[in-house]
This record gives structure tokens, C-alpha cells and sequence, in this order.
């Protein structure tokens, strides 16, 4: 006896919902910060959830919205896949990692609040985000929207880092960048 279309529909959403549950759970625990965690959701999402153009898409639109970047990335992708109930499931997996792992952190950091080398670990962590950054851009840059080079791209980050150096708000960089991203990339 077939089950029903209704039932086969709704398990096919169950599978969904904790397959996102478990992808974000798995990016939040190996990657060790929200814009670190962009490039490991390229490589798990982009071809089997998203396409290229869509991920290219949810990084700059949550970019400019307020609030965790990963988060907001979470969230669009598990909407994407399966609805509100994917968009739960992705944000679920996303904080559930980093809430436990910093109730840990704060009950170890208070025990060693004076030890010198925490501070120096700390400290070096900053170049390898730094790194993994720039690898993120680089793709967004290089295999961005469309499939080759394009130096409308590059001259827009130019002039958004212009417009930063010189002390421009991170806000209005942002938002002026998509205002004028519109006009390049008719």
C-alpha cells in the first residue's frame, strides 16, 4: 500500500528541516566565527541547496541588514530549502553551537583570567580570520555573480574600501554599494 502524497510530503519536510538542523550544526562547530562560517557554507550549500548566483546573493543582502551575518545566512538558506520550518531549523543549528560552547568558554576564561598565553592565543587568531576573509571575497569576486572576471565588481570594492578608509560609516558603504550595484549590473 502507497502512503499518501500529503504524508510522502510532509516526511520529505522532516528530512529537510533536520538535514539543515545538522548542516548548520556541523558549520557552527568547525568554523570559529559568523563570516569564517561563509565559506564552509559555500562549499556545503552552493550546488545542493543554492545556487552560486543565490549564495552570491544572501551574503550581500545580509550584509547590509543589521545583526549576525551567518545568522541571517542561516536563516535565508533554510527558508530556501524548506519554508519558516527550514529557516527554524538552520537558526537552531547556527546558535545552539556557539551558546554552549561560550557558557564553556566563560566558566574556563574565569578560572584563567591571568594567565598571559590566553591572551597571546587570542591574539592569533586574529590573522587566520583575517585569511579566511580575504578567501571569501576573493570567491565572491572571482566567481561571483556571473562566471567570469568582471571589473565593475572590482572597481565598486575599491570604492567601497575608498569610502571606508576615509570614514565613511560601514552602513552607508554598504547601502551606497548596492545602490550603485544596481545601476552597474543592469
Amino acid at each position: 500500500m502507497q502512503a499518501p502524497a500529503a504524508l510522502e510530503s510532509l516526511d520529505a519536510l522532516v528530512n529537510t528541516v533536520i538535514a539543515l538542523f545538522w548542516l548548520f550544526l556541523k558549520i557552527n562547530l568547525l568554523s570559529t566565527s559568523g563570516i569564517a562560517s561563509v565559506g564552509l557554507l559555500h562549499e556545503q550549500a552552493v550546488g545542493t541547496i543554492l545556487t552560486e548566483e543565490q549564495f552570491v546573493q544572501a551574503v550581500s543582502f545580509s550584509s547590509v541588514l543589521p545583526g549576525s551575518d551567518a545568522l541571517q545566512l542561516a536563516m535565508f538558506t533554510g527558508f530556501r530549502a524548506a519554508g519558516l520550518p527550514g529557516a527554524g531549523a538552520a537558526l537552531l543549528g547556527s546558535i545552539l553551537p556557539p551558546t554552549v560552547l561560550i557558557l564553556g568558554v566563560v566558566v574556563a576564561l574565569h578560572r584563567l583570567r591571568r594567565e598571559v598565553w590566553v591572551g597571546r592565543f587570542v591574539e592569533g587568531l586574529g590573522p587566520a580570520v583575517a585569511v579566511l576573509m580575504f578567501y571569501v571575497a576573493a570567491k565572491l569576486v572571482v566567481g561571483g555573480v556571473g562566471e567570469s572576471f568582471d571589473w565593475g565588481i572590482v572597481i565598486l570594492g575599491a570604492a567601497s574600501l575608498i569610502g571606508y578608509v576615509r570614514g565613511a560609516p560601514p552602513p552607508v558603504v554598504l547601502l551606497t554599494a548596492g545602490a550603485l550595484g544596481v545601476l552597474i549590473f543592469r
